[in-house]
This record gives structure tokens, sequence and C-alpha cells, in this order.
């Protein structure tokens, strides 16, 4: 093996989005700290957490983004938008609200606010842990993905299912389509909640 084993490939940006409750921050925390933290509090603003991955040989820094579902804070997100190349769009499988503002709201806010045209999304049902309260079937789910041209995947951050493979195939899909992400500038900003800036490198892959 040569050192250019542990080099990144590209950082890239990812967003999750959904209603206020679904576990947004939950399935980030799982998968980046696998934990679960069941009196975790809603978001405020945004949250921002960096995890590096490996995908098909290659390794991948990922600056990830919740944001808060609260309608309160709707005017701090368009800018988190700015340049990601990937968006994991939640709901609970045990609130049909929160599955009906995808439709109505986060779809149509990802749409405005995003600036690459052929962004990959992923679609995640969470709390499929709680089978007993569900609302919103797997086909129903799915049904909706096709329909919106997302990626698809039931999940339990309190139980891990689906959590880990949920960020992969969204990496991995993002990876396939060089677009989003060959072109990127060098040096990239990224702004976090407090304010702050600071640069993250993006490694293009290497030719040889």
């Amino acid at each position: 093996m040569s050192g250019n084993d542990d080099q990144i490939l590209t950082t890239l940006k990812i967003l999750i989005i959904g209603e206020s409750g679904v576990g947004k921050s939950s399935l980030l925390l799982r998968f980046t700290d696998d934990r679960f933290d069941q009196d975790m509090a809603a978001t405020i603003g945004v949250d921002f957490k960096v995890k590096q991955l490996d995908i098909e040989g290659n390794r991948v820094k990922l600056a990830i983004w919740d944001t808060a579902g609260q309608e309160r804070f709707r005017t701090l997100t368009p800018g988190y938008y700015r340049g990601a190349q990937g968006a994991i769009l939640v709901y609970d499988v045990c609130n049909r609200a929160s599955f009906r503002q995808l439709d109505r709201l986060w779809l149509s806010e990802l749409d405005t606010f995003s600036t690459k045209t052929n962004i990959i999304k992923m679609l995640v049902g969470n709390k499929i842990d709680q089978e007993d309260s569900r609302e919103i079937t797997r086909d129903e789910g799915a049904r909706f993905a096709r329909k919106h041209s997302m990626l698809f995947i039931e999940a339990s951050a309190r139980t891990r299912e689906g959590v880990q493979i949920a960020f992969e195939e969204l990496v991995q899909k993002i990876i396939q389509t060089p677009s989003l992400w060959e072109n990127q500038q060098k040096s990239e900003k990224t702004i976090h909640p407090d304010g702050k800036e600071d640069s993250y490198e993006s490694t293009p892959a290497c030719s040889c």
C-alpha cells in the first residue's frame, strides 16, 4: 500500500433536513459517535459535525450540517444550503405530519436554495423501532422517494439499524457523480453556527 491511501479524495457538504422531532440530530450522533441520547434537546439554528468515511477505496471527509426544523429558525437556514452535494431528508414513520411536510416545505426549500442542480437526495424514515406506532408504511416512503428521484431507507437512530448505510449510500452516489465535487474550489470556507469561518482543503483525485 502507498502513502496515498490516507489522502482525502474530497470534502463533501451534507445537509440533514426535516421537521423538528423527527430525529435528525439523533441520526447524526449515531453516525458520528455511535451514541443515542434519549434526552437530546432540539437543535438551535444549526449543528455541525465532521467525519471521515471510506467508500470504494476512497477516503472522504464529510462536513455534515444538522439544521433546526422549527419555523422560527427558517430565516437562518438558506445560506447553509449553498454548495451542498447531498441532502438527507428525514421524517418520523410514526408522524404523518412530518411526512407531509417533505412535499409541502422541505423539498421546495431544497430546490429553491440549493446551488447544485444535481444534488443527491436520500429519504430516511426514522424511528422504525416504534413499529406499533407506525403511520407511514415502507412502501409509501419508497413510492414518495421514487417520485422525487431520491434514494430511500428506513432507519432507527436508537437501534443503529439503517443509519450507517444511509450515509454510505448517499456518499457513494455523490462520488459516482463527479460533476458534484471534482470542480469545486481547492479551498472552501465553512461557516460554523457561531459565525466563525475556517477553511478545509479539497484534495482532487490522483490521476496516477
